[in-house]
């Protein structure tokens, strides 16, 4: 896995769940935040490079955006990590899907973490 704390403004690194494209993570720096790429489906089968993603970015930024733009499937496994990591960090939500934004305002999730249709906005809110 790559360092996360890297300075590329690129992906710096991949990580794919069962060797198949169900979820993936990468992830880059941008304007001082950590920005992780999520795509795919998540739920307890595959949350793992995911959350082990937004820990160490958490552990090494202070501001962090989750890009979801790719996420096609998300259970409250997957909520209840987004609740977690932003206790740890200012973590921000950019360009969800209308089926997430849907779960996050259901949730009242959205009422907890900034929301943005855009990473640049994410990272200028």
């Amino acid at each position: 896995m790559g360092d996360v704390g890297g300075s590329a403004e690129k992906p710096s690194a991949q990580v794919t769940e069962g060797g198949s494209e169900q979820a993936a993570v990468e992830w880059y720096e941008r304007a001082g935040a950590c920005v992780v790429v999520a795509r795919g489906e998540y739920d307890l089968n595959t949350l793992g490079p995911l959350t082990a993603a937004l820990e160490k970015a958490a552990e090494e930024h202070r501001k962090v955006v989750l890009e979801t733009s790719g996420v096609r499937f998300a259970d409250s496994m997957f909520l209840t990590l987004l609740v977690n990591v932003h206790r740890r960090t200012d973590l921000r939500v950019a360009a969800p899907t209308p089926q997430l934004q849907r779960v996050l305002e259901l949730t009242g999730v959205d009422a907890l973490l900034p929301v943005r249709e855009t990473v640049e906005d994410a990272i200028a809110a």
